[in-house]
């Protein structure tokens, strides 16, 4: 037994868990590990193993759902933690992930999507949690940068060091012009693998949050891009567009004005994603998100088609290349060879 898993028993033990069986759960594209805990008396928990090696904050994590919870959310609530171990034992919410109640009944689609959208309107009115750092332009240009690291030069191709500044220079511009709206608490990664559907709650609390330390004040099109432009599944034909509709008709926002923000919000993210898919399987081994790179491909030129985007399109042209069967087989032969979890 290691080091860390001794550590892990000693907190268990020191809690009311000590009995609880720990089954795995499967874990995210992070270094966080989750077992589910259940007691002889059939009570459940999840615990959560983040060491702080692994750029892990227990305590952010711990802060954040409970501000979540106080504002009327569903985060899971958290039982019991030590903070500079980085364990904690949590809520379980459940393993009604929207992406497997959608795959079980497409027909549920729509209605989930409602309910997700009503919790970014509920948060654009909420007070953010305190102490969060902003998200503006220059941060979310600095963050492309792996899609020129690893997703380019995966599949080789190179950008010069001018190219690139060129396009970072353009997509701050770009977003600077776009993006008016007031910030507001951005969770990051709000999307059907980490919404989890609660139908026995009562309004926003019907949707259960899993992914929300990563948490900054940013443009409210941010979550709205991540739930909609779902990198790991297609969503029905005119759910966006209804769903969009939803959105600024809630906030009384003009939807030509939002749809500028959007597309560019929805091109930087993708460039991004590429970017870390491609690492997680060049740098650790995760080659299942191969897979998603075409649609996260596909989201980044649809994105791109806005009128406000077609120089960026002119720029990005030369040096992103498509991910063509034969290039992600070739991407698939560079990955590193030991799985990681």
């Amino acid at each position: 037994m290691n080091e860390r898993a001794q550590r892990l028993g000693r907190f268990l033990a020191s809690s009311e868990w000590r009995t609880a069986r720990r089954q795995p759960l499967a874990g995210d594209a992070s270094s966080r590990r989750y077992e589910r805990l259940t007691m002889p008396d059939g009570r459940t928990a999840i615990l959560m193993d983040a060491p702080a090696e692994g750029g892990h904050d227990v305590g952010r994590f711990v802060a954040l759902a409970q501000h979540l919870s106080g504002a009327g959310f569903s985060p899971p609530v958290p039982y019991f933690a030590d903070v500079e171990a980085g364990f904690a034992v949590l809520e379980d919410l459940g393993d009604r992930l929207y992406a497997r109640v959608v795959k079980a009944d497409e027909t549920d689609e729509q209605a989930l999507y409602q309910a997700a959208v009503d919790v970014l309107v509920a948060l654009a009115g909420a007070p953010p949690a305190p102490g969060l750092k902003p998200l503006g332009a220059s941060e979310m240009r600095d963050q492309i940068a792996p899609v020129f690291d690893w997703y380019c030069a995966g599949l080789g191709m190179k950008a010069g060091e001018a190219q690139r500044r060129e396009i970072e220079g353009e997509l701050e511009t770009v977003l600077t012009a776009s993006l008016r709206m007031p910030g507001v608490m951005v969770l990051r990664d709000f999307h059907a693998e980490n919404l989890i559907w609660l139908p026995e709650r009562q309004g926003v609390r019907r949707v259960g949050l899993l992914d929300f330390q990563d948490a900054l004040i940013g443009d409210p099109a941010y979550d709205l891009v991540s739930l909609l432009q779902d990198a790991r599944r297609d969503l029905a034909l005119g759910l966006e567009a209804a769903m969009k509709a939803r959105f600024c008709g809630a906030l009384g926002l003009d939807g030509g004005d939002f749809e500028a923000g959007y597309a560019a919000v929805g091109l930087q993210r993708n460039l991004r994603i590429l970017g870390v898919f491609a690492r997680l399987c060049l740098d650790h081994g995760k080659t299942r998100y191969v897979d998603f790179l075409p649609r996260v491909w596909g989201h980044v030129w649809r994105n791109l088609r806005h009128p406000d985007l077609r120089g960026l399109g002119e720029l990005l042209r030369p040096v992103l290349p498509e991910p063509t069967p034969a290039g992600l087989a070739k991407l698939r032969t560079k990955c590193v060879t030991v799985q990681t979890p």
